[in-house]
């Protein structure tokens, strides 16, 4: 018998308020991309999550054995992301699985995840993708141990799934930018509830959609850092100091022997069908198919150099979930329309991409 500690239906509709503010900001045209040409893969210095195969490189393949969930079936799914109960008639996206081109990675096992992380907590920190890729995995464990008792909690910011069979707890601390936000000033030198961050056995942090917002969507109107406030930067710049402020705090705070630390790469919308070169589409209603094969005809978010860049600088460097490439790939994966919020084609269905992105965070994890 599942235990909740309070209203789940408060919860949830918590995380559609929040998600319904992220996923309505419109495309972003404002910022010019300052990236490489091309599709040009490069995962910089940063540590390494596999020996002699990049994980992400790679393609989408249609399996039968998937989905590894029923949404319907999921209390942790928030309503927004529930595609098929929000009468969306295709499901072949519930049905690929992310291939990589040089070798095989395992199938998810919740309940060997469980196990190896028994008596630890997991944290997600950052902004509605986190919560995407929190629910996702809430789902896949609840999948794979269905009558196990769990307790859920929110407190503030706080969102905290436990399985107290394993002593395993599944954290999710919404904070987009990763450094505070002071009125409509951003304090790029100053971290937001970093003191929430310590004593985490895993750290998953993401942070770029908020900085790209625009127009009444934009909560802020300025930088500081030290005592100097900037009303005009680049925002990729200020974005690029915010997180130099990150991964100084992690280098000097997170012990490597006790803590593992992942940075979830920059998560791909699809606002443009120029983009996957298809001009006469505008966005991503009505997308029913990935990209074909391991190549996007589109240039990388301006925010992945900035990624690669902060992390191969790292002294204790935090491990990458590029998941830029598999993200780009599937134009097919947004709720589009079948959403309890207009258009959004920057979260995901659910079951769908995010159930990758935590595969991978598993493959790392049994390999270290």
């Amino acid at each position: 018998m599942n235990v909740r500690v309070f209203s789940l239906g408060q919860l949830l509709a918590g995380f559609i308020m929040f998600l319904s503010s992220s996923a309505s900001s419109p495309p972003h045209d404002e910022l010019k991309p300052r990236t490489r040409g091309g599709n040009h893969h490069d995962h910089g210095q940063q540590e390494s999550p596999s020996n002699g195969c990049d994980l992400f490189e790679g393609s989408w393949v249609l399996d039968a054995s998937y989905p590894l969930y029923n949404a319907s079936q999921c209390p942790f799914v928030a309503s927004a992301l529930n595609c098929q109960k929000n009468g969306r008639p295709d499901d072949a996206y519930l049905h690929y699985r992310w291939q990589p081109t040089a070798c095989q990675i395992s199938r998810f096992d919740g309940r060997a995840f469980l196990e190896r992380m028994r008596g630890k907590k997991v944290m997600f920190v950052g902004d509605s993708l986190s919560a995407n890729q929190w629910q996702s995995l809430a789902c896949m464990l609840h999948a794979a141990v269905p009558n196990a008792i769990y307790v859920l909690g929110s407190r503030g910011p706080l969102t905290t799934l436990s399985f107290p069979e394993y002593g395993v707890s599944v954290i999710f601390l919404k904070n987009g930018f990763l450094v505070s936000l002071v009125g409509r000033t951003l304090k790029l030198d100053a971290l937001s509830r970093s003191d929430m961050w310590l004593g985490l056995d895993v750290l998953i942090f993401n942070s770029y959609h908020w900085w790209l917002h625009s127009g009444r969507f934009r909560t802020w109107d300025s930088y500081q850092i030290g005592d100097k406030i900037f009303k005009d930067m680049d925002v990729i710049e200020a974005y690029r100091i915010a997180l130099t402020t990150w991964a100084n705090w992690v280098d000097s705070n997170v012990d490597p022997v006790r803590t593992r630390v992942f940075f979830q790469g920059i998560s791909a919308s699809h606002y443009r069908g120029t983009e996957w070169n298809e001009p006469n589409v505008q966005n991503c209603s009505g997308q029913t198919r990935p990209v074909e094969g391991s190549t996007y005809p589109g240039n990388k978010p301006p925010g992945d150099a900035v990624v690669k860049g902060v992390l191969s600088s790292m002294k204790r460097p935090a491990v990458l979930l590029d998941i830029a490439l598999l993200t780009q790939l599937r134009k097919d994966g947004h709720p589009s329309t079948y959403s309890d919020v207009r258009l959004d084609c920057s979260h995901w269905c659910l079951a769908g991409v995010p159930d990758t992105w935590n595969q991978l965070l598993y493959a790392v994890l049994v390999e270290s």
